[in-house]
């Protein structure tokens, strides 16, 4: 008996993206770095492989790459779920929970009851690896049903801890302060703004420099249903704040074009640099998805930074260099002319994971194409129209592979392609596709099933001749050796 029959949804199972070893994962929480180690929690049910049982599911990382996982670090409580929020250090113990030279851990999150949300706190002195409630009364009560999501930051302008919570059917968020991360004083409300036609909820705050070294502010929020493609989405605003109120200077933007990116969240405490992830998955499928032992992964750890546009700054996501170091085999093309319609083979053989960079020039070319593929199947189609200005994504599933309804589709982003020059950095492991262009200021994230182990890829003009300036395709190794017993090869 073969390794793929005896699990056959293991090759499924990414080979760079942290997944839990059993059972459901959504929302990354907690995102934090402390003492040379990255911890990722994330909403976890522990007994089953759909949304249920909410907690706090634990893995960590020296290298963001590699995950150890565990195990469940925030339990369900006698009926009230552990949902989303976020974790910090308190470097100068203004909760009162440290020890003498040993900071606490604090997370804030949302504790769910039917027809209730409330802020409750948790702290760990032993690095994460256990941790204790506050107690059974929140810190932060609205009396609502509705109320979730708790992002905590230091503000040292006002030298003030803040949190942002969002009003899911307010569509707004609402600021707080406090200095000791127990009792919190209402600040503000912004919203509503930019897309409201669904709940806003995750919401995210923080600050980034600008490429002429002024700081700006960056507001996310989600909304579920509401993105233009369909399905859970991330909206985002850069502006102004003064630890007590933002104020945006540009409009809403959506953070990623593709479906499959939602409740983005970036980890605290780490010095230089702001790194985020998100849950590849949307709403509208997930608990569906055709995997076993598992359900639920998170993106690629991504890079941010501002980049300039005729309409203001924009957001910028990378892949974080610490990806590199699992570049294997490299395969390429320095210089060629693509033409038309005749198509370019990027992968001499099939790769399970692999890592494509490719500058074009578009020469007298109307369309550039990518097929990502296993055997004879397409699975994703990425195209650029160069007049229109727009990059498409299409993906396809064999029946064979049980992908749920309305899991195929066609998505779009708006694209700024000056002189017809296009460049893509392509992730793709077992199961997704992320697709960063023009340096990242435009990205599409979509989890794709493909029918055989392993992808090929290859690229075609359309309309006329296109020059490929820079090519290079390197297969990607394992981030972690797999668990034992798992079956996977």
């Amino acid at each position: 008996m073969t390794t793929a029959q005896t699990r056959p949804a293991e090759r499924h199972r990414p080979l760079f993206h942290f997944t839990p070893a059993r059972h459901w994962l959504n929302d990354p929480n907690g995102l934090l770095h402390f003492g040379g180690e990255y911890h990722l929690f994330f909403q976890h049910n522990p007994f089953g492989s759909t949304h249920g049982h909410m907690s706090w599911g634990h893995a960590v990382s020296r290298d963001l790459m590699a995950w150890e996982d565990l195990g469940v670090a925030l339990p369900e409580r006698e009926g009230r779920a552990i949902f989303s929020g976020s974790a910090v250090v308190d470097w100068h113990n203004t909760s009162g929970l440290g020890l003498p030279d040993v900071p606490p851990l604090v997370a804030l999150y949302t504790g769910h009851r039917e027809g209730h949300q409330a802020q409750y706190l948790a702290y760990s002195r032993d690095r994460g690896r256990t941790w204790h409630d506050l107690g059974e009364v929140p810190v932060l009560d609205r009396g609502k049903c509705d109320f979730r999501d708790p992002k905590v930051f230091w503000h040292s302008g006002t030298e003030r801890w803040v949190m942002a919570v969002a009003h899911p059917t307010e569509r707004q968020v609402e600021i707080f302060s406090s200095p000791s991360l127990r009792d919190w004083t209402s600040e503000s409300l912004f919203g509503p703004a930019g897309d409201t036609s669904g709940p806003w909820e995750v919401p995210e705050l923080f600050p980034l420099m600008d490429e002429d070294g002024l700081e700006r502010w960056v507001l996310k929020v989600d909304v579920y249903p509401g993105r233009p493609a369909g399905g859970s989405g991330c909206q985002y605003f850069v502006g102004t704040f003064d630890g007590r109120t933002f104020s945006p200077t540009t409009p809403a933007r959506w953070l990623d074009h593709g479906p499959d990116f939602y409740a983005a969240l970036s980890f605290s405490d780490l010095p230089g640099r702001r790194v985020w992830l998100g849950w590849m998955n949307n709403w509208r499928y997930a608990s569906r998805l055709p995997t076993e032992p598992w359900r639920g992964t998170v993106s690629v750890p991504r890079e941010l930074s501002l980049a300039e546009s005729a309409e203001g700054p924009v957001l910028r996501q990378q892949p974080v260099a610490e990806l590199d170091r699992l570049q294997g085999a490299e395969f390429g093309v320095r210089e060629h002319t693509l033409r038309d319609g005749v198509p370019l083979i990027l992968t001499p053989h099939a790769l399970p994971a692999l890592d494509l960079s490719l500058d074009l020039a578009g020469r007298g070319a109307r369309r550039l194409v990518l097929h990502i593929g296993s055997g004879d199947q397409e699975e994703v189609v990425i195209s650029c129209d160069l007049g229109g200005r727009r990059l498409v994504l299409r993906r396809t599933t064999a029946p064979s592979v049980g992908a749920p309804e309305g899991f195929d589709g066609e998505y779009e982003a708006p694209l700024t392609a000056a002189d017809h020059l296009l460049s893509l950095r392509i992730l793709v492991d077992r199961s997704s596709v992320e697709v960063f262009a023009q340096d990242g200021r435009v990205v599409m994230t979509a989890l794709a099933f493909p029918e055989e182990a392993g992808w090929t890829v290859r690229a075609a003009a359309q309309g006329g001749d296109a020059e490929v300036l820079r090519s290079s395709v390197y297969a990607l190794r394992r981030a972690a050796p797999p668990r034992p017993g798992s079956g996977d090869p």
